[in-house]
């Protein structure tokens, strides 16, 4: 209890509350006393100062979960020290009453789904639509698209009924419905109905045999052959326009799927930029291409400014591994080298850096032979360094097994902070300090060959006080007459040995 009432002088700045400037009829009070006597944790006891104005004081919420001191201030240590990554704090900038001022989170330029963050305004040519009509009505939504289907027939059906109810009108052939003797252009047309309906039969080509035309009217054949050629262009154009907006392959992307962050760690002892990509469809992408973009704003040395300016990162371009066989999830990486933006980007320069990845697949959907394009991105806050992958593969009886609940999972491993030119550095001086003592022993060794060599008397001398000496490539006083000794010892041997 003594331990939780005493108050500790070192206050992290993360928990210092600033005191607002008050009025001539406002008071600031500090309240240490009553929080003394109080035995429970108490924040102003931490802070030291605590604002009190001459409203009533707000009655204190209850505590219901009773933490040991120790835990709290564990926990309130870890806040202050964990890596402030999602919210990070451009710089310490106090605003109007002393709050931190957080950095506001970046617009997308491109979505999460893929989806391009942008709207056209202020389009003056809308002409330019009508001109590829086509494509335009595809680009439709689906509400759109079935209101335009339904009103182009029900349009054509109307407007020519409408001409058979006209010419059935002019004919006179509504003022002889009861005369048998009369030959009308369309048999049993006797209203407008009837011609809507005639209509309908003509263009979609059903044929009921009760409404037919006679050879006694030249107008309503003529009318006939140019119903039969609109019908036909309108069923081509509007079906035409409704299979592609159904075979299109926007929604073949959502089965491609990518991590939800991206990487940094090294990878052969140099870093790298990743991210994993895979496809839940067992029909594959055929020819599957991957691309990426830094989308950053810049400022040229003229002084022009360039928003949202794009720039290549290669994913192995050169060397071919942007061409992917997408069958099981891979990790795309991008190596950060000399002309790699990252180059002089560290870690703590990345947590300051403002800036957005975009990548994208492209390749053929294998069941339609449609080409298709996955697009996603990553933010700042959405890069982690020093992370790697968790695998996702494994080999079971006969087939590799691939784990999707692992895609997103990452873990951490040693990287260095410093940047890859910093790094590169580093390995270069280290290779040249290798270099340079190696070359510096080859130099050495026949200098010291040359002086035992030329000192052959002194070593004899040397030799005969009971210190030997060696020379690398050469045999000592004391070597030859200790082979001479062994030589003149194995004949006397001989010798003894043929006596005996």
């Amino acid at each position: 209890m003594a331990l939780e009432n005493s108050v500790f002088p070192s206050r992290p700045d993360s928990l210092s509350l600033p005191v607002e400037e008050k009025g001539d009829g406002e008071e600031v009070e500090v309240a240490t006393e009553a929080t003394a006597s109080t035995g429970l944790f108490n924040l102003s006891e931490e802070l030291g100062t605590v604002v009190t104005t001459e409203t009533a004081p707000s009655p204190p919420t209850p505590i219901k979960v009773k933490r040991s001191f120790q835990s709290k201030l564990a926990e309130r240590e870890d806040k202050a020290n964990e890596p402030r990554k999602k919210l990070r704090v451009a710089e310490k900038e106090r605003g109007r009453f002393g709050w931190v001022r957080t950095r506001r989170k970046r617009q997308r330029y491109v979505e999460k789904n893929g989806r391009c963050n942008v709207q056209h305004g202020n389009m003056r040519e809308t002409y330019r639509y009508l001109t590829d009509i086509f494509t335009t009505l595809v680009d439709l939504n689906w509400r759109c698209s079935l209101f335009v289907f339904v009103m182009a027939y029900a349009v054509t059906w109307l407007f020519f009924g409408a001409i058979w109810y006209l010419i059935a009108y002019c004919r006179g052939d509504l003022d002889h419905l009861e005369d048998e003797t009369w030959t009308p252009c369309v048999n049993n047309v006797n209203g407008f109905i009837s011609a809507f309906l005639f209509s309908i039969e003509t263009e979609t080509t059903i044929g009921y045999g009760h409404r037919v035309i006679t050879d006694q009217c030249p107008v309503g054949t003529m009318l006939l052959l140019l119903q039969a050629i609109l019908g036909s262009m309108v069923n081509a154009f509007m079906v035409g326009c409704m299979f592609v907006k159904i075979s299109q392959p926007n929604k073949r992307a959502e089965t491609l799927v990518f991590s939800k962050h991206a990487v940094i760690s090294l990878r052969d002892d140099k870093l790298c930029l990743m991210f994993r990509v895979g496809d839940l469809r067992s029909s594959h992408i055929v020819g599957a291409n991957m691309r990426a973009k830094l989308i950053k704003s810049k400022q040229t040395q003229e002084g022009e400014f360039i928003p949202l300016d794009q720039t290549d990162i290669s994913v192995g371009f050169e060397t071919g591994d942007d061409r992917l066989f997408l069958v099981s999830p891979l990790v795309i990486s991008h190596e950060i080298d000399v002309h790699s933006p990252f180059w002089d980007m560290s870690q703590s320069q990345l947590e300051k850096e403002d800036f957005e990845i975009v990548v994208i697949l492209e390749g053929m959907v294998e069941a339609t032979g449609m080409t298709c394009q996955a697009r996603s991105s990553y933010l700042t806050e959405e890069v982690m360094w020093g992370h790697r992958f968790s695998p996702m593969m494994s080999l079971a009886e006969g087939f590799f097994d691939i784990d999707y609940g692992a895609f997103h999972h990452t873990f951490e491993v040693t990287t260095p902070s410093c940047s890859a030119r910093e790094l590169s550095l580093a390995a270069a001086r280290l290779d040249a300090h290798l270099y340079w003592s190696i070359s510096s022993r080859l130099d050495e060794e026949p200098t010291l060959t040359n002086q035992a060599a030329r000192q052959p008397d002194s070593g004899s001398a040397s030799s005969k006080g009971g210190e030997p000496t060696f020379i690398v490539g050469e045999m000592t006083d004391i070597q030859e007459q200790s082979g001479l000794g062994e030589l003149n010892g194995s004949v006397a041997t001989d010798q003894s040995e043929s006596e005996a």
